[in-house]
This record gives C-alpha cells, structure tokens and sequence, in this order.
C-alpha cells in the first residue's frame, strides 16, 4: 500500500524543518561511532575501576573482545510497574554471559509516581523529573565502556527522560526492556464511579480506599491506557522494543523469555558484530510519525504531547503541534480502552493487540515499513506475536482479525475516523485537547469563565456549590515556568460529577491533564502560559469563553480582552517544600509546552 499523502507530507515537512538540526546531529553520532569500543581507549587505570567489582569477563573485557552491555535502571519498588526490574540486573548479566557479552549496571535513574503524586506538592516536580532521567542516564553512560545499552523504564516520564538520553549517546545501539502490565483488577470505571461518589460524599474514604487498592494491585504497569502504556505501544512503533514485548505481565515465562531475547539482541547489534544498529539511524523523522500514528490509534496520553517533541529533539528533529493535529486528521481511532473505553490494556492486547494494529495501518499507508528497529527487518517485524514453542521463544504472524470489536476495531471500520487528539488556538493561545473519550455533544462548550490560580480552589468552589451553570473552568499558573506544569487529574471527579449533572463544563489551563483524562473536555498545556503574561493571565471571572474541539478554536469572547494588563501571580507558595527548591533554576530556563517544555535540549 503506498503511503497516505498525509502522512507522507507531514514527513517531509519534519524532515525540511529539521535539516539545520538533524544533519549536524548525525555528523556528531557518525564521529562518536569511530572511537568505539570506546575502552579500548580509556587507560589500565580507568578500565580497572569499571571492572573491579565484575566476578568473571574482566580479561575479556579488559581486551576489547566480547561486547560490554549498559544496563541503566529505573528500578524502584515505590512504583509498581517498576518493582519487577528488582532482578533483572542479574538476569541480564546471566543472558549476556549466554550471548557471549557482559552486562554492567550503568546506573539508576530516579522515577516518581503520579499516582502517589497526584494533587499533592511532589507533583511539581514530576515533568522537570523527566530531564533529570535523561541527565541521570547519561552519567550513567559517560563512562564510555559500553558497546550496547538497555534501558529499564515503563511509566510516564521515565520513558521519554531514557529516550532523550538515548538519542544523545546515539552512536550505541539501545533497546528498551519492558516490564508488562499488572493483571486485571477492579474494572477501571468501577473505580471512577467511587471516586466520583467520594466527591461528593456519598461514600467514606473507606470505601474509596478498597476501591483504589482492587484497582491497584500488584506488580506492573497500572492497567488503563494512560502515559505509561502509551510510552510501552510507542516503544513497539518507534521499533525500540523487540516485537510484541510491551504487553506482556510480569512474572511469566514469556516475560523473561522476552527480557533475555532483549540482551542477546542488544549484544547482535553492536559494532563488533554484523548489524550495527546504533539508536541514532532508528530515531529518524519516519520513526516519530510512526508514534505520532501510534499515539492517535489508539487514544494514547496527552503527556506524550509534550514528550515527543522533547525526545524528537534530543535526536535533532523537531515536531510541531501542527504534526500531532494533521496526523490525527487521517488516522483512525481503532481502540477503546479506559478511560476511551471500558476494556484496559490486557484485554486490548488479547483482543489483537498492537501486532494486530500495525498490521492494519501497514496495510492502510498510514506507517513507514522501512524504519530501522532493533528487531531487524522494517516495521513489519511488528506485526508478529512472541510465542513459547517447547520453552523456545519464537515469533509468529500475529491476528489478521480482531477478536473483540468492541476493543479494536480494523482500519476501515474504526470507532472514529479521525485521531484522539486536537490542536486548539485562538485569542486564548494554543494548546491541545483529548478527544477520542468526550461525545460529540461535549466538545463546543461556550459559557462564562470561572478563573482560578491553582486547581484547590476549584475543589472548594464545588464543596460551596457553587457550579449551577454552564461553565468554563480556567486553571492558570500552572505552566512548566510557573510551578512545574504539575498534572490537574485530581480534578476529574469533580468535572465529571458537574458534566453528570447536565452542565455543559469544560477545563482550560496552561497545566497537564493526566494521560487518564477522559469524558470531560479538556484544553490543555495553552501557551503562552500565564506567568509568560500569555493570555490566561488577563482572563475574569464571567468573561465568556468557547472552547470549541470540532474547529480547533480556543477564544475570549470579550472586546476590551486585548486592551486588558495581564495578572501579576504570586509564585512564592511553589518555590519551598517537598523539593521544590531544588529545581529554581530548571523553572527558570524551562522551554515552552509547545516545543516540549524541556531543560536539556
């Protein structure tokens, strides 16, 4: 199938958009590539600090004769799709041993949870975490004794962190090793309706607790299809995780099968054997619109919004919101999963799964087939599923059907024939919108704004009662440069209880929304952000507001809006307390959401 005109145009637009930037990037890893094994040129002195610890390999290593592996772990057993990785070091280093390689732990790279975060001060810190992951991973790299690396992360900002450091080191060839998701707990819309019910005191925090721990169980990724799952299906389309790896759950045979067959690939493609693969010739401009396709097939996280760019231009390529918003134009949404849908993501992958979704948009023009991967051999190799045949792992051809059109659907009879995303822009800025969760009926709201500078007093304005009307909730002061641009999820019980109600509701803000948001329409990550002096900060209470997805418009309807001064914000509350000081100078030198809101690059 030739490829979609779109998808082709966007492409190219990537390409010329990004000469100044990806050529000097790729001389840079061309060069870099030269000097490998890079041991071979550190003196005794340092090579016998790298491997004084090693038990076995250091006469091996020492010679430059076996490839040496960086393990760089996100390992931390706060998060629980990041306890499985416990063991995997001595797993990895057993595998490599079996390879004919060695495997060293680079370093760690600390990962927070949001779901422990969420609506709490630590969440400000949670997107700057992301550039912290990549500064971490690449002291972890420095050390330049390693010809292949893996990397160890699942969850929101830790994929994206591990990938921008991946495309800085990019000369050495990666692969990411998942941990697959926990197993199916309490129904995810079970759990929102408790929460919902908790918002308005229909039930106590008892019950609103054995929900939450039904819901959140055991090891693995969180089952709905938020940041994290996203990041494990961008893995798959962006070729850095070997085929069907993403979904599987920890604990199994396939699961370690899969994590060995990850080293063993990692130390076949380095420049010591035939297929040198480094990173930087997998992390090209077809590779990023691949995810950007991924990322509206399947209704994945508005984080990603921020983070693509952030990665595409570690690697020297810069996106644009205008990317995300044709792409969406002529992709199709073929999945629903929670919160798009009822299923979660161990349903969607029995339904068919990723192997059965790429087939289809291989098939449809809507994907570059002839991406480099790790696994070798084009996007193809993604539509295959890993099998155990008498303990052996094997891939074979995956669904050519859906079994179960309620969670996924073909290409050509999909639950909606465009994307889940929107961009938004207009007198009030320019941001994005979720769309793949919110009816039709919801996504043109036009009514008087409430203004609010931090999202505790639209909680306390509900408590009063004081939403009787239709009503445009605006949050300011909560972009990266004012407070860290935390997530606003905390909110959604409380707009989904007022949209319950019959109120045409919808939520503007210079902050995130969760890669869980859902039903309520939600335009998000606006820029200029408010303490830019960007529109928000000139906004009133009653000014009337459309917020319209369907057109891709975000307005003040108010004719002495431009004439007004902007608000002048108190920021001091955000500066002290759970860390935050800390992070001063990264507020400070911050980039703008629409460009990836990043620090490093």
């Amino acid at each position: 199938m030739p490829l979609h005109p779109v998808i082709a145009d966007v492409t190219e637009r990537i390409r010329a958009r990004s000469r100044d930037t990806r050529g000097p990037y790729l001389a840079r890893m061309a060069a870099a590539a030269q000097e490998a094994p890079a041991r071979v040129h550190l003196a005794c002195g340092n090579q016998a600090h790298a491997y004084a610890a090693m038990e076995v390999d250091k006469a091996d290593l020492a010679e430059g004769r076996i490839p040496n592996i960086g393990i760089v772990t996100a390992y931390n057993d706060v998060l629980s799709a990041h306890q499985p990785y416990e063991d995997y070091p001595r797993l990895l280093r057993e595998a490599a041993r079996a390879a004919g390689a060695t495997a060293q732990v680079a370093g760690g790279v600390p990962a927070m949870c949001d779901g422990v975060t969420q609506g709490q001060p630590g969440m400000e810190l949670s997107l700057f975490s992301r550039d912290v992951i990549a500064l971490s991973a690449g002291v972890a790299l420095s050390h330049g004794t390693f010809d292949a690396a893996l990397f160890l992360g699942v969850c929101d900002k830790i994929v994206p962190g591990l990938v921008m450091a991946a495309a800085t080191f990019g000369h050495v060839p990666a692969v990411f090793v998942p941990a697959g998701p926990m197993t199916s707990g309490l129904p995810n819309d079970e759990k929102a309706k408790v929460r919902q019910k908790f918002a308005t005191g229909e039930v106590g925090r008892e019950v609103l607790m054995a929900a939450e721990m039904a819901s959140y169980h055991g090891p693995g990724t969180c089952t709905f299809y938020g940041t994290a799952n996203t990041n494990q299906m961008l893995m798959e389309f962006m070729g850095l995780h070997l085929p069907g790896a993403s979904f599987v759950n920890p604990g199994t045979d396939l699961r370690a099968a899969l994590t060995r067959a990850a080293v063993a690939r990692a130390a076949a493609i380095t420049a010591q054997g035939n297929d040198y693969c480094p990173v930087a010739q997998v992390l090209d401009e077809r590779a990023f619109v691949n995810g950007l396709v991924g990322l509206m097939a399947t209704g994945g996280s508005t984080n990603l919004v921020l983070h693509l760019p952030a990665m595409a231009r570690a690697a020297g390529i810069i996106l644009d919101l205008a990317d995300f918003d044709a792409i969406s134009s002529v992709v199709p949404l073929m999945a629903k999963v929670y919160p798009n849908g009822l299923a979660d993501v161990n349903h969607f992958h029995a339904a068919g799964g990723l192997a059965y979704m790429i087939g289809e948009l291989l098939a449809s023009g809507l994907l570059h087939d002839d991406t480099r991967t790790v696994a070798g051999g084009g996007l193809a190799r993604y539509t295959e599923e890993p099998k155990l045949q008498d303990g052996q792992l094997v891939w074979t051809s995956g669904p050519s059907m859906t079994l179960n059109d309620r969670i996924l659907r073909p290409a050509s009879a999909p639950f909606q024939p465009t994307g889940g995303l929107r961009q938004l822009q207009g007198s009030l800025g320019r941001g994005v919108m979720k769309v793949s969760a919110v009816i039709p009926h919801h996504r043109i709201v036009e009514a008087p704004a409430r203004v609010f500078d931090d999202q505790g007093g639209v909680k306390a304005a509900f408590a009063r009662g004081e939403f009787k009307t239709d009503t445009v909730i605006v949050v300011r002061f909560q972009g990266p440069r004012a407070n860290g641009m935390p997530e606003l999820h905390s909110l959604t019980p409380t707009l989904s209880v007022l949209q319950d109600r019959g109120l045409k509701v919808a939520l503007v803000t210079d902050g995130r929304m969760s890669g869980a948001s859902g039903k309520v329409p939600a335009a998000i990550h606006v820029c200029p952000e408010a303490a830019d002096g960007g529109p928000l900060a000139r906004l009133r209470d009653g000014d009337r507001v459309r917020v319209d997805a369907e057109a891709g418009r975000l307005d003040v309807l108010e004719p002495d809006f431009d004439a007004r001064a902007p608000v002048l914000p108190d920021l001091s509350r955000n500066r002290h307390g759970h860390g935050r000081e800390l992070f001063e100078a990264f507020r400070r030198s911050v980039g703008p959401a629409v460009t990836g809101a990043a620090v490093v690059v």
